[in-house]
């Protein structure tokens, strides 16, 4: 927990227009979610949206988490 009890909290949205079946959707709400709650500590004390911009084609779960943690990590990197 950061000062005050403060955490990061998160926003996760995932459009029908851009993944039209609703397992999928759930799925990669699912793998953010959990990504999220892995790094949490790591995170600064903010509130997150996590937003899908594009289809995923192919789909593959392990590289959706994984860019999922990469983008979160971003937000620890020291500013330039």
């Amino acid at each position: 927990m950061g000062e005050n009890g403060i955490t990061a909290r998160l926003g996760v949205v995932v459009p029908k227009r851009l993944v039209k079946a609703a397992v999928l959707r759930n799925l990669i709400k699912r793998l953010g979610r959990e990504q999220f709650r892995l790094l949490r500590p790591q995170l600064p004390a903010r509130d997150l949206v996590l937003r899908l911009n594009s289809k995923l084609q192919p789909f593959d779960r392990k590289a959706v988490a994984a860019e999922i943690a990469k983008l979160l990590l971003k937000l620890t990197a020291p500013a330039r």
